[in-house]
């Protein structure tokens, strides 16, 4: 294994040279040949002869799985916003419990928590049981909760219910895009993830636009009545369309070698022609029925890696890897940002000079906005500047550096959101309404766009490590989001919001800026990490 001070100390030829986890060959060319339709394109992971391999599945199958995912995304955090526009309905609804404008935003702040820090669990139980049986125990979970919501009497009851809601959403944030990975190939995943982050964005959004008219015109409890049929639709699509994707790629490999082996010895015609049915039976021409595809197998996983506790341990051995806290650091900046302003927002336009009354949620416009100009631009770029990278610069070879260049606007937008919108919010006026839309559309903009490359370079980089690389940045993406939510109330009162929003935004600049050695150095560090990855 190269040491750190080895990797660093390569000439930049050695360094090209190598293939560590993360560098792939992805079109089939020569040096004189620059085409790169996709015909010419290396499909990669390769995919094993067994019709249960994902990467083997039909494309109305991955595309399945890829909407109910997607919806799963887009439920969990319209749940969790949901209820922001409507906070300061509470005292009808709650008439005996009074409770002051700091305190409410409690209700949303659990929930994030438990929406990251759930995946504590929800991440090393799918990699030991399976993606199926964790989405389908995870929205079970988020559907059930959803009705405690509506049913609450009571302050520490509600707080309960919305604790357990998030963490039934929170498999949503990790097992979700890991199920992603494993049913495309890399030169497939920008856009695949780029469906995914749209979702995942819009759902915040939508829930602040949609829970002020529902609250305001059906009362507090529709808000949950409608996060249980969503929820509900949801858990049914996990049930009838997503299919286990587990798969352990590596004992496939080492099954197809040993095959090779046997193969190699001689044989009777009588024993070829048996070897032949065997392998007609077993290898790709075997179909996998729909109802096969949904079987469960409870810990059938465990067994080639370590069992249940190994996979508790292995998320945390992710923090080793440099990817992981840039990525961390990016997505929970952009969190944070969004969950503060979705509660803050609402607020702002509720008094004067705005004085909104139930289109408060109309704050959440500007982010649309922005939600939808990032995916096009994602849409548009991910895996095209992946492949034109490959040919023109790497002789047919992705770097999973590739990607990184695609978020440094984003980036730099949502940086800039942050201070649009919180100047705009010290010093309200008739027009200055546009300004909070405009700064809001920024972070929605850098949300969307940003962890769809992130996400992404951590399963190019660290490949089977990817699920538990997204548990330590849901983790530390739930604590942010927590804390800036739980105290930017009580903030903006006694400050005003140029300050936090300044702080958040200086914050946000410095996670973005490490981005630049990442891009410069991360294959160095991919170099001087592969042992951690390949063992």
């Amino acid at each position: 294994m190269t040491s750190w001070r080895e990797a660093f100390a390569l000439s930049a030829a050695e360094v090209d040279a190598r293939t560590p986890p993360g560098t792939v060959r992805i079109l089939d060319q020569q040096e004189d040949s620059v085409s790169s339709h996709d015909e010419h394109l290396i499909k990669f992971p390769k995919p094993s002869d067994s019709p249960r391999d994902p990467l083997n599945f039909p494309f109305w199958r991955k595309a399945a799985a890829l909407l109910a995912a997607s919806l799963y995304a887009f439920v969990a955090n319209y749940t969790a916003s949901i209820i922001a526009p409507v906070l300061q309905l509470w005292p009808s609804a709650y008439p005996r419990e009074p409770k002051t404008f700091s305190e409410l935003p409690y209700i949303l702040a659990v929930h994030v928590l438990l929406l990251g820090g759930s995946n504590v669990w929800w991440v090393p139980l799918s990699n030991w049981m399976g993606r199926r049986p964790v989405l389908l125990i995870a929205t079970l979970l988020m559907t059930l909760c959803s009705v405690w919501c509506a049913r609450a009497e009571s302050f520490g009851s509600l707080i309960a219910a919305r604790i357990l809601q998030g963490a039934g959403g929170g498999a949503a944030d990790t097992v979700a895009p890991a199920l992603i990975g494993d049913l495309f190939f890399i030169h497939q995943r920008g856009r695949a993830m780029a469906v995914y982050t749209i979702f995942l964005s819009a759902g915040s959004l939508f829930g602040g636009l949609t829970g002020g008219y529902l609250g305001y015109n059906h009362g507090w409890v529709s808000i949950w009545w409608v996060s249980t049929a969503l929820s509900g639709f949801v858990f049914l699509l996990v049930a009838l369309l997503v299919p286990e994707t587990l798969y352990d790629r590596r004992a496939a490999v080492d099954d197809t070698n040993a095959s090779s082996e046997d193969t190699k010895r001689p044989a009777t015609k009588e024993v070829e022609s048996v070897q032949v049915q065997q392998q007609t039976a077993s290898g790709v021409h075997e179909s996998l029925t729909f109802l096969q595809s949904l079987q469960v197998n409870l810990g059938k996983h465990s067994a080639a890696h370590g069992g249940l506790l190994h996979h508790f341990i292995q998320p945390w051995k992710t923090l080793a890897l440099p990817g992981t806290w840039v990525v961390m650091l990016h997505y929970s900046g952009l969190v944070g940002g969004i969950v503060t302003v979705s509660v803050i927002g609402p607020q702002i336009v509720a008094m004067p000079p705005y004085l909104w009354g139930q289109n408060v949620g109309l704050i959440n416009v500007g982010g649309l906005v922005g939600c939808l100009v990032a995916y096009l631009y994602t849409y548009l770029l991910a895996d095209r500047q992946l492949k034109t990278r490959a040919k023109k610069q790497h002789h047919g070879m992705a770097e999973a550096e590739d990607r990184l260049p695609t978020m440094f606007f984003p980036l730099a937008v949502a940086t800039t959101g942050f201070f649009v919108f919180g100047f705009c919010a010290q010093y309200p006026g008739p027009n200055r309404w546009v300004g909070l839309q405009v700064g809001y559309g920024m972070l929605a903009f850098g949300l969307t766009q940003v962890p769809s490359v992130g996400f992404n370079y951590l399963i190019d980089a660290y490949r089977h490590l990817a699920a538990d690389c997204f548990t330590m940045v849901t983790i530390l993406r739930a604590i942010i989001a927590f804390a800036w939510s739980f105290f930017v109330a009580a903030w903006v009162q006694d400050r005003g919001a140029a300050e936090p929003f300044g702080i958040f935004g200086m914050l946000m600049g410095i996670f973005a800026l490490l981005t630049v050695p990442l891009r410069m150095f991360g294959k160095r560090m991919r170099i001087a990490t592969s042992g951690k990855v390949e063992g």
